[in-house]
């Protein structure tokens, strides 16, 4: 009778199997919003007033699981979806509790990494909970597959495909229904916004396939040559050759903007007086609150962001495979050095590698400066330092300079607790006594930024030599501002200015990201680089972004008709620094401890002997103590230079030598070169090849 009953109670289970896993589905979704928003009440707020967007997700995953109907050990194959969508959610869940950023397409490419990264977001002991976990699931799901039970029933292919056929098409309808009504969107502004307000599976999904830039209709090689021939208008470029700069300040816009605060004093008061003085006005940005790698992007190449995958990030696709032109690439041809200069480390948003791709001569980072422990509260390096490696590379060559510098001393995330000591900006207004806390930190980091500015155009207004400074923020602060906060109403803008030396004219208009660097080499007379002759010849013209698009497209992704179907960009071998950390000598001050005396020194500076890093205390620029070490005969040395970033690898190293110990009555080794080996300054193509954080 039991058995009958069993028989009975599965029968009548598989009768209704289909609607019984969509209802499980939705159970399990619930919880992943619950593991990704780190809040059962907010995955609960989330269900309730976005039900639509609530159902379509939990449908995409519906749709993944079908595939259970073509196997007979259903219970196993269930479990494997189980543990797939589960684990995505908690790699999320994860992830968001370290960074700002969720889990997207471009991070799968780390998942070969993810021991070496591990320690970032997993304590020690989590860690080996997580690997005993898996392993206990491996083990599991063997036993499930040989012992677990099996569909006992006849399998009818025959109504199977079709229904999980049927399923496909039916969630595809719903995909394209849901986007012309509007319920999801294929453009995220913020990444991080986008999962919340539109779901974490569509905002993955999405991340993953919808990458690059679409075929654009009517694209040819007549098509290209039309718009080629679009830029013969223009005239010939000029002989000035001035030094242009462009300064990225991070988070950085005007406060004043935002309708509900009322701010003691004005944050940045130097910055307003230049927008008074030189050619300024908003400034369009393509995402909000985050995204600064798109700013940049479109500041160096002119393309625009907008025809690309939503929330994708070229410097993790495109840009880690191909060159690109740029206003690098384009100015080298002109005569000038070309740098890029970031207080953060190198292999953020795989700048190390990618700037080579846009042709910068050499890049300094974190790693490279002297002052890393000038931090403010949230251990970011402030902008003041920037003024020394903007003038180094300046004075690295001979002739005039592109010099791209990338600021950090506004990001995010800002406390909700005071952590200054007698702010000099006082802000009020907010919501919240945490929100305006939140704005009274920012307001006194960028009158900090704002100071910093200034020292920077005092100093360059001495220089013997033509220099155009553009200045802007790359996007506004992660502060959750609504359309109707902002007394200008829209939110992908920040404010730029044009400083300069030359006397140039003063023309104020609004510009896009990526219509600035055409902006500027127009006001100084260069018309180079199909792109920026583009906008140049035909900004405001008829058809403008859907030529844009196509030239995009032919460039990035087609048959670089504009090219004559070549790429003539070759990938630059960047050098790490704009000047070589050198090491000169090695005195012994007694058994184990020794000065590693040399130059260029920072704290990312370790000694390495026989190919194993041993750690330095940073004294100065041109001295590190080592510590409970001990050197031995002919032992190979070198100084590396070493990411901050969780992988931790080598930079660059000096020149190798061989280790001789000091003679009697001398405290001071001998170094041997090696003069087979040449120092390791250059980002090369094996290090163009590697996985990058």
């Amino acid at each position: 009778m039991k058995e009958t009953r069993k028989v009975l109670s599965i029968k009548y289970l598989n009768m209704f199997s289909v609607p019984l896993q969509m209802l499980a589905v939705c159970i399990g979704y619930f919880f992943i919003e619950a593991i990704s928003r780190h809040s059962l009440w907010e995955a609960m707020d989330f269900m309730k007033e976005r039900p639509l967007v609530f159902l379509y997700n939990a449908f995409l995953i519906f749709t993944t699981t079908l595939i259970v109907y073509l196997f007979r050990r259903r219970v196993f194959w269930r479990t494997i979806c189980v543990i797939f969508w589960l684990g995505l959610g908690i790699i999320n869940g994860v992830l968001l509790s370290n960074r700002v950023t969720p889990f997207t397409g471009p991070d799968l490419h780390l998942i070969t990494d993810a021991f070496q990264i591990a320690d970032r977001y997993l304590s020690p002991f989590f860690f080996v909970v997580v690997v005993i976990a898996a392993i206990l699931a491996v083990i599991g799901l063997i036993i499930l597959f040989f012992k677990g039970p099996k569909y006992q029933g006849k399998m009818s292919y025959k109504l199977n495909v079709p229904l999980i056929l049927a399923g496909v098409l039916a969630f595809a309808g719903t995909t394209k229904l849901a986007l012309d009504k509007r319920v999801l969107s294929n453009y995220f502004g913020n990444i991080a916004f986008a999962y919340e307000d539109y779901g974490y599976p569509y905002c993955l999904a999405t991340t993953v396939f919808n990458t690059g830039i679409g075929l654009p209709r009517g694209y040819s090689e007549e098509s290209v040559e039309k718009i080629d021939k679009s830029e013969d208008t223009l005239p010939k470029t000029g002989e000035k050759r001035p030094n242009i700069l462009f300064l990225q300040l991070e988070s950085f816009f005007d406060p004043e903007l935002v309708e509900y605060l009322d701010i003691s004093e004005d944050p940045i008061p130097n910055f307003r007086k230049m927008m008074k003085d030189y050619s300024s006005g908003y400034f369009k940005v393509p995402s909000v609150g985050a995204g600064t790698a798109n700013t940049e992007f479109e500041t160096i190449t002119g393309m625009s962001m907008r025809y690309f995958g939503p929330g994708e990030y070229p410097y993790k696709s495109v840009l880690k495979e191909t060159t690109c032109e740029s206003a690098p690439y384009v100015l080298k041809n002109l005569g000038y050095g070309t740098h890029a200069i970031h207080n953060n480390e190198a292999n953020f948003y795989g700048r190390k590698n990618v700037f080579a791709n846009l042709g910068f001569d050499s890049f300094t980072s974190e790693e490279y400066m002297a002052e890393q422990d000038d931090t403010n509260p949230n251990d970011w390096i402030r902008d003041k330092n920037l003024t020394k490696y903007i003038l180094q590379a300046m004075e690295s060559t001979e002739g005039p300079d592109y010099v791209y510098t990338i600021s950090v001393q506004g990001h995010g995330d800002y406390p909700e607790e005071p952590v200054l000591e007698n702010p000099k900006i006082k802000v009020s207004g907010a919501s919240t006594q945490a929100e305006n806390y939140k704005w009274e930190y920012y307001c006194n980091q960028i009158y900090e930024m704002d100071q910093f500015v200034k020292e920077l155009t005092d100093t360059l207004s001495k220089l013997d030599e033509d220099v155009v400074l553009v200045m802007y923020g790359d996007h506004l602060p992660t502060m959750g501002l609504t359309v109707t906060d902002m007394k200008n109403k829209y939110l992908f803008q920040t404010e730029y200015v044009i400083w300069d030396n030359m006397g140039l004219e003063k023309k104020d208009k609004n510009l896009a990201a990526y219509q600035m660097a055409a902006e500027v080499l127009d006001r100084v007379g260069i018309h180079e680089g199909n792109v920026f002759r583009f906008h140049q010849a035909r900004r405001n013209t008829k058809n403008y972004q859907v030529d844009l698009e196509m030239l995009q497209y032919d460039i990035l992704y087609g048959e670089k008709y504009i090219y004559d179907r070549e790429n003539p960009f070759e990938r630059v071998k960047m050098h790490l620094g704009v000047e070589d950390a050198q090491l000169e000598s090695i005195q012994q001050i007694s058994e184990n401890q020794y000065y590693i005396k040399g130059a260029n020194f920072t704290q990312s500076a370790f000694l390495e002997v026989n190919g194993e890093l041993i750690e330095a205390n940073f004294v100065d620029e041109n001295t590190l103590l080592v510590l409970d070490t001990q050197l031995t005969e002919e032992d190979k040395v070198d100084v590396a230079i070493r990411s901050n970033s969780s992988t931790h690898r080598v930079l660059t190293r000096t020149e190798k030598y061989i280790y001789h110990e000091p003679e009697a009555g001398s405290n001071k080794a001998k170094l041997e070169p090696i003069i087979t080996e040449e120092p390791e300054t250059e980002v090369t193509e094996e290090s163009q090849k590697e996985k990058e954080e």
